[in-house]
């Protein structure tokens, strides 16, 4: 019961950014600003501190995550391009939009929710106190991930219905990450990996897609304060938790 309550719990924090998120549509370019910086946060506070945790606890060396990581950005560079060659047309969409990419995005964004469940229900099988700081470390960047998935589906063009339902999924999905883990049991070393390459894809669309838009009709001292505000909103959420 506590692990599907602590994942409902993430799930509504998602719905709470992506409302966030809809609010603040109408001035995108600021939005996008803050979601760069966030994002930052996580890779550089919550992705990487916990990839080398795992490294030195289960031994694994630190250079399978960092290869994960590569491949991740250009994994996603390599869609995000192909995407964007295949459905070109004229005029259309800005630089980097395409309605696909941000529903491609979005789908990874679900597949880190999922483990975030996932994260929560292995972690209570450990000992409580640590399922705990668990679930509250994920039900805080639950929240980000909510307001990243709604900017990146409106930042590429989609349409109000299907960036909600987007939200959707990703909301539902840590409830069934971490229900799942009442079936199997899952490595840390395997989970190192997957954060590496998370870690990634998070830096590809922060740094190549995210920002250059949010700075796209010129840049601003608000759009750069926000970014750096972002930053450290994700530092005071990990240390918290």
């Amino acid at each position: 019961m506590i692990i599907f309550l602590s994942s409902l719990a993430a799930a509504i924090a998602a719905l709470g950014g992506g409302y966030l998120a809809f609010k603040s549509r109408n001035r995108l370019n600021l939005a996008l600003g803050f979601t760069a910086g966030v994002i930052l946060g996580l890779v550089a506070f919550d992705l990487l501190p916990e990839i080398f945790d795992i490294s030195r606890n289960t031994g694994l060396d630190p250079i399978w995550p960092m290869i994960a990581l590569v491949s991740g950005f250009l994994l996603f560079h390599i869609i995000e391009k192909s995407i964007l060659i295949h459905h070109a047309v004229e005029n259309k969409y800005g630089p980097h939009q395409h309605p696909h990419v941000g529903v491609a995005g979005a789908v990874a964004l679900s597949g880190h929710s999922l483990l975030d469940g996932v994260s929560i229900g292995l972690a209570f099988q450990v000992n409580t106190s640590v399922g705990v700081a668990v679930a509250i470390a994920v039900i805080g960047h639950r929240f980000a991930d909510g307001f990243n998935t709604t900017n990146v589906m409106l930042h590429h063009q989609n349409k109000i219905k299907t960036a909600k339902r987007m939200l959707f999924i990703a909301s539902v999905m840590p409830i069934l990450g971490g229900l799942s883990t009442l079936l199997f049991t899952l490595s840390e070393s395997i989970l190192g990996i997957y954060l590496g390459f998370f870690a990634g894809f998070l830096l590809y669309i922060g740094a190549s897609d995210i920002l250059p838009q949010a700075h796209s009709r010129g840049s601003s001292r608000l759009t750069i304060g926000l970014t750096v505000i972002g930053t450290i909103f994700i530092f005071f959420v990990t240390r918290f938790a």
